[in-house]
């Protein structure tokens, strides 16, 4: 296969877009584009769904060792209380930066919702 059928179609992936067709030149080697504002929320929905994830875990520990019997009363109150102030944190993160709670749900294609 010659340089150009290559730039045409891949084996692996098909036929490929426009902005792979095209040569690299000096000038856009090192160009990217890239929006400040749509990677500061990318990575904000990113750190949120990282949070958010690791309370759900908190959560579901939390409730074991009340089932086991393990915590004191005020253990009991200390964790609730905290992971309350946690979700409200959470909550409020999520509106300064305009999420929804099922923006944070991310698609793991055949695995599921991470939520």
């Amino acid at each position: 296969m010659t340089t150009n059928q290559l730039s045409h179609h891949s084996p692996v992936f098909g036929p490929t877009s426009p902005a792979i067709q095209r040569p690299i030149t000096e000038a856009n080697r090192h160009k990217i584009d890239i929006d400040g504002e749509r990677v500061r929320d990318g990575l904000a929905q990113l750190v949120l769904t990282l949070v958010k994830l690791l309370h759900e875990l908190l959560e579901r520990q939390a409730i074991r060792r009340m089932d086991s019997g393990s915590l004191s009363d005020e253990e009991v109150e200390r964790l609730g209380l905290a992971l309350m102030r946690q979700a409200e944190e959470l909550t409020h993160l999520c509106d300064v930066f305009g999420f929804k709670d099922d923006d944070l749900n991310l698609d793991l294609g055949p695995l599921g919702r991470l939520l």
